[in-house]
């Protein structure tokens, strides 16, 4: 009994730090979505072309190379990071290149009309971005970000790979000392399914506290 009560414990401090580094590349990774995201509209064609190679080069590789490459590379060109930011930074980058797809899509979705009612009042660029664009443009990218986020959540565990004890770490370092393979594993897999449903639920009630912003489309009545 002493034995199962220490390898929970194991485990849940593992939990805690996977809860803690999802939390940390999360919050970079909504960043970098919607920086990317709205630079990706920009009229400067330089910044239009830097947030493609960006988004294409962190979409186009494993995030598992990303994270060793800034681990292990980026030393020898005179930075070095600890492994839980190393972490965060790849996760962050990796998962940000997929979440400006997501608000530059939103942000499209838009309609036009809105683009020139805030042109008609007089906005400027930042004010209607920031009042009119990206408030729309939120409400139409929690569904999709919701899966962004979710995987978010299983990537944590390539940190494991860098030695940072998350659950997957502490999960695979007691089984090599207990070998209770069955039940450490399951207990892991219900704990990131757990994880995951929090997620999709608060994600969901996000979302329908948000759906009284968008404005009933009428139909055309007949003739």
């Amino acid at each position: 009994m002493s034995a199962v009560l220490d390898a929970r414990a194991i485990l849940l401090d593992g939990a805690l730090i996977t809860i803690q580094l999802f939390l940390a590349a999360a919050c970079l990774t909504i960043a970098m979505s919607i920086a990317a995201g709205v630079l990706r509209q920009s009229p400067i064609r330089w910044i239009r072309w830097a947030v493609v190679v960006y988004v294409e080069t962190f979409r186009g590789t494993s995030v598992v190379v990303q994270m060793f490459w800034i681990y292990f590379a980026l030393p020898s060109l005179g930075l070095k990071l600890d492994a839980f930011p190393t972490a965060i930074v790849a996760l962050g980058l990796c998962f940000g290149a997929y979440g400006s797809e997501v608000v530059r899509g939103a942000i499209a979705a838009v309609p036009k009309e809105q683009y020139e009612a805030a042109i008609a009042l007089n906005m400027r660029p930042l004010e209607r971005l920031r009042s009119v664009i990206l408030p729309q443009a939120f409400i139409v990218a929690l569904p999709p970000y919701t899966n962004i986020l979710v995987l978010l959540l299983k990537s944590t565990s390539a940190a494991s790979l860098i030695t940072i004890p998350e659950l997957t770490f502490r999960a695979t370092a007691l089984n090599q000392i207990t070998y209770q393979t069955t039940w450490i594993f399951g207990t892991i897999l219900v704990v990131y399914f757990l994880l995951a449903s929090v997620i999709s639920r608060a994600m969901r009630l996000l979302e329908s506290r948000c759906s009284h912003w968008r404005r009933p489309i009428q139909s055309a009545s007949p003739a």
